[in-house]
């Protein structure tokens, strides 16, 4: 039968067509000059992040923004001590202390509700505790989103890796964003063509009153791609780029907290279908792991083997990782994904000391 060996080609022809096209037209956040860009506010939520505050602290505070608002979500390691200490000086930047969250809300909506309410800027900008920013980030941000004219925009950080587990899987996340959609759709008026990374997110503000903010998505545990379909619905100008040298994340430290992350979001993103899931997942190890036992059998099998490879260099080179030798663990990456897929068919997910059904 020929019909599986064709469908994992047009397959990975598919994906390697729409990732080409990202390579000349998805914008990458580019050093900017400091600009005076007035009204901007810089809103960290923060929950257990005393392992990481340390190390993006300064760049958080080192921004050009008007305010600098940190809320603390209940942490419980130390994060509201450094956090108190860090801002001790600085003219721009507090703490605020988050209040119990509603039942109806995740711990991030409600956190970044609240810092939505405290500020004063025109420009919300939301950014992860775990976000390195280096020098200029916010300018280009800034810039960027006027050249796209954007009303929301998202910036996908460049991802850090440490251990083999976030080796395997971490970098999936730009693999499905340049793969399965063309920058260009962006523009098409189609919901699904929309998507967001919560790690950097922002707003204007008549937008963000607009949408209705935080509150219009407050229980979506994948809140981010919830806000860029309501942003598309809306009729509102959604747009995206990948931060490069300026905007940079280890987003999670070895393989417990990385399995237990992960497996949150993903039946959400499947329509919370357990089935489509699962599909999905073995799909993936047809197209990626198959392949290498049967090109022993059958020389043409080493043709999906060489285009996976070639997409992963191709999206290593478009995100500036330049981790060339991870190209050689794409077949190992659907088998390894099994224990995170086993554990987001569970009912109840746990993530920071909070269990989302």
């Amino acid at each position: 039968m020929r019909w599986p060996y064709r469908a994992v080609v047009g397959f990975l022809a598919l994906k390697l067509a729409n990732l080409l096209v990202n390579v000349i037209t998805f914008p990458t956040l580019k050093p900017r000059r400091r600009r005076p860009f007035p009204g901007v506010s810089l809103l960290v939520p923060v929950r257990d992040e005393a392992d990481r505050l340390p190390s993006t602290l300064p760049g958080l505070l080192g921004q050009s923004a008007d305010e600098v608002l940190f809320l603390d979500d209940g942490s419980t390691d130390g994060s509201a001590a450094l956090l108190a200490a860090a801002v001790a000086g600085h003219p721009q930047a507090r703490v605020l202390r988050g209040t119990e969250r509603p039942p109806s809300w995740t711990g991030k909506t409600w956190a970044c509700h609240q810092l939505a309410q405290a500020a004063t800027g025109n420009l919300l900008i939301f950014c992860d505790a775990d976000i390195e920013l280096f020098p200029g980030a916010l300018d280009s941000v800034r810039v960027e989103m006027r050249r796209q004219r954007a009303d929301v925009f998202s910036v996908f950080p460049r991802q850090r890796t440490g251990t083999l587990g976030e080796h395997l899987l971490v970098p999936l996340i730009d693999d499905v964003l340049l793969c399965f959609l063309p920058f260009p759709l962006l523009d098409a008026p189609a919901t699904s063509a929309a998507t967001a990374n919560g790690s950097l997110l922002a707003f204007d503000r008549r937008a963000y009153d607009r949408l209705g903010g935080f509150a219009a998505v407050r229980s979506e545990v994948v809140e981010d791609v919830a806000i860029a379909r309501l942003t598309r619905r809306a009729g509102l100008r959604l747009g995206l780029g990948l931060g490069a040298n300026l905007v940079q994340a280890r987003m999670y430290d070895g393989w417990t907290e990385l399995a237990t992350g992960f497996s949150r979001g993903l039946r959400p993103m499947a329509g919370g279908s357990r089935a489509r899931l699962l599909l999905v997942w073995a799909w993936h190890v047809v197209v990626y792991t198959l392949p290498v036992p049967l090109a022993f059998r059958r020389r043409k099998w080493a043709l999906p083997i060489v285009l996976a490879v070639v997409e992963r260099l191709t999206v290593e080179a478009k995100t500036g990782r330049r981790q060339w030798w991870q190209a050689a663990l794409m077949p190992a990456t659907a088998p390894a994904a099994w224990p995170v897929i086993r554990r987001a068919l569970r009912p109840v997910q746990t993530w920071k000391g909070r269990d989302y059904s």
